[in-house]
């Protein structure tokens, strides 16, 4: 089972980031862009994990001791790539946000998961192997990204899976914050 901890969105969010992607599209000679059911922003990529570890990462989830916190969106981003750059929607500094993912990732590699030892970069992927054709508005956009925010209320143990080609995220459990 291919795994990660997430931050899913309500459509409200994923609509808005959606006109966001859209932008970007719009301005551009290649990509791929991510669908609106993908969108959500990481916590923890945890990998190909067998199914009888599942219930170490619920546990590990159920344990979690973290209130609702807010998130603001600040801009939009990218990696380099060779064949095109990954865009990302970066997120105001966020303490909350950073102290979950750290309680999260320190408590998986206490039950032994092998995790990403990098440090935690939150962000949105929109669009992989992007190619821009003409100048983008990026204050503009900015401008509109910084105008995103939205509660997070839970995190979700998600699965993703590709059949006939097509990449499906399935939620296997949920924690509510309180």
């Amino acid at each position: 089972m291919r795994l990660f901890i997430a931050i899913n969105f309500d459509d409200r969010v994923i609509k808005n980031i959606s006109k966001i992607r859209e932008r970007l599209k719009l301005h551009s000679k290649q990509g791929r862009f991510v669908r609106d059911e993908h969108l959500h922003l990481t916590l923890e990529f945890l990998g190909e994990i067998s199914e009888d570890r599942l219930e170490d990462i619920k546990s590990v989830m159920k344990d979690i001791n973290a209130n609702p916190f807010n998130i603001t969106l600040s801009r939009l981003g990218y990696f380099k790539g060779r064949e095109g750059h990954i865009y990302w929607l970066g997120l105001l500094d966020n303490k909350d946000l950073i102290n979950l993912q750290n309680k999260l990732h320190l408590q998986l590699l206490d039950k032994g998961f092998k995790l990403d030892k990098r440090e935690y970069k939150p962000h949105i992927t929109i669009g992989r192997r992007v190619k821009l054709k003409d100048n983008l508005d990026i204050d503009g956009i900015n401008e509109d990204i910084s105008k995103i925010s939205f509660k997070v209320d839970s995190i979700s143990l998600m699965e993703s899976t590709n059949i006939a080609g097509k990449l499906i995220y399935n939620e296997i459990y949920s924690k509510h914050l309180s």
